[in-house]
């Protein structure tokens, strides 16, 4: 098995750093000695951070056996947030179902920009989508900072608009199923303040080159951008316009590599574009505001 950090994957591949306390729950953990154990056995399947991935066992676990059985699901490959069925996410557990994406750490940075720019809507209602939702994560982060939004998200994936349901509906917001534009209610065209998508950016002769938890456990859809990595972001910036409000703004995650060429395919849709960057994480997000309302795109 090939080691991870727990809860806290990048969409391209593990990160290194351990998750900090302050992102994680408060921890019963089980004995002393049943925590010694499971460490133990975890470290021995290659976990780097066994301790901690004990402690989120133990800690979600309701029993010492569910608690084997988390760590056998583990000890064969299972992504961690798999077995637990959850991620930690802006401060928040996103429910996390097997086969759905796992949201990343560095795309919490896409969802406070996508935050910060609801929370200045003049109205106080601003009215944001989440394409390619996967999980939800972003449109739940978006619902719990910004009370009020009016919140849409979308996935082609049913499984993965399943679990988003759960994230999303308590907090207020709707998720449907359809291909990008295609799901979204006609009555948001021109009306769209914020559009954020976390769209898959691994070029496709890279994803056999991820890690096996991605490659074997997460949707192939959600990870492979086509040859370049940018196929669905061309076509997410190409419709944009037609949905957005007159200076609403669409944001998207990509590599610091693929950046110039997401930033010229923003421009050539008609979007002012600039990069945000987050070296803490890192992370990159290209964001391209409207200039006129125009004709929705597909």
């Amino acid at each position: 098995m090939r080691p991870r950090p727990p809860t806290q994957p990048t969409r391209s591949g593990p990160s290194t750093a351990s998750p900090s306390a302050a992102r994680t729950p408060p921890l019963p953990g089980g004995s002393s000695r049943e925590a010694t154990a499971l460490t133990a056995r975890l470290r021995r399947a290659g976990c780097v951070f066994a301790e901690d991935e004990a402690q989120l066992i133990l800690a979600t676990a309701r029993s010492s056996d569910e608690a084997a059985a988390m760590a056998a699901r583990r000890e064969a490959g299972l992504p961690l947030e798999h077995v637990l069925g959850w991620a930690a996410f802006h401060g928040l557990r996103i429910a996390v179902e097997p086969a759905v994406f796992v949201p990343r750490r560095r795309t919490e940075f896409l969802a406070s920009r996508a935050i910060a720019l609801a929370g200045r809507v003049a109205t106080g209602r601003p009215v944001v989508v989440d394409l390619c939702c996967g999980s939800g994560a972003i449109g739940a982060a978006v619902l719990s900072a910004v009370p009020g939004a009016e919140l849409v998200a979308t996935d082609v994936d049913a499984t993965a608009v399943h679990c988003a349901r759960r994230n999303v509906e308590p907090l207020g917001g709707r998720v449907v199923a359809g291909d990008l534009f295609s799901a979204l209610p006609g009555g948001l065209r021109g009306r769209v303040d914020v559009l954020v998508a976390n769209v898959p950016y691994v070029p496709s002769g890279e994803v056999a080159f991820l890690p096996a938890e991605a490659r074997d456990h997460e949707p192939h859809a959600a990870l492979d951008g086509g040859e370049d990595g940018l196929d669905v972001l061309r076509r997410v910036a190409s419709g944009a316009p037609g949905w957005l409000a007159p200076g609403g703004a669409l944001l998207v995650e990509t590599s610091a590599s693929q950046a110039p060429d997401a930033v010229a395919a923003f421009r050539r849709a008609g979007l002012r574009a600039r990069l945000d960057g987050c070296g803490e994480l890192p992370a990159t997000v290209v964001r391209g505001e409207a200039r006129t309302a125009g004709a929705a795109g597909t």
